[in-house]
């Protein structure tokens, strides 16, 4: 297993259902890579289609995990909405190095819920020889 640091470049999301009834979603995204989580910031009246571009790193060490984006709608006075949740495999990122921008289908109870577009990027960590001198 190679260790390293993995990149996430949150772009934004195209088509997600809708959860508000009145006025814009506010929505954001829950990263998560093993017990590593980040937020993104809330994309305020964007709606359905919202746009982040930001940049998340995630320690890689040991033991291959997937990745997990949850697209939740911010709500004032009540508990966020979960719009749907998107599971990445990184082997393929650990492979090739990086995979560019790309759109993945966010789905809640197997139903599809819009895409997110996201790129990946792997930066291994150097290896260093033990050499006695």
């Amino acid at each position: 297993m190679q260790r390293g640091t993995l990149e996430v470049l949150l772009i934004g999301a195209n088509g997600l259902k809708d959860t508000d009834f009145l006025g814009k979603m506010d929505p954001y995204v829950l990263l998560t890579y093993r017990t590593q989580e980040h937020k993104s910031s809330v994309a305020k009246d964007q709606g359905t289609k919202p746009n982040w571009n930001e940049t998340f790193l995630f320690t890689v060490a040991d033991f291959q995990c997937d990745l997990n984006l949850k697209i939740m709608d911010k709500d004032n006075g009540s508990t966020d909405d979960f719009v749907g949740e998107v599971t990445i495999p990184i082997d393929a990122v650990l492979c090739e190095g990086s995979i560019p921008p790309r759109a993945y289908n966010v789905v809640r109870n197997n139903k599809f819920k819009g895409e997110i577009n996201i790129a990946l990027a792997f930066f291994p960590e150097e290896e260093r020889c033990n050499q006695d001198y």
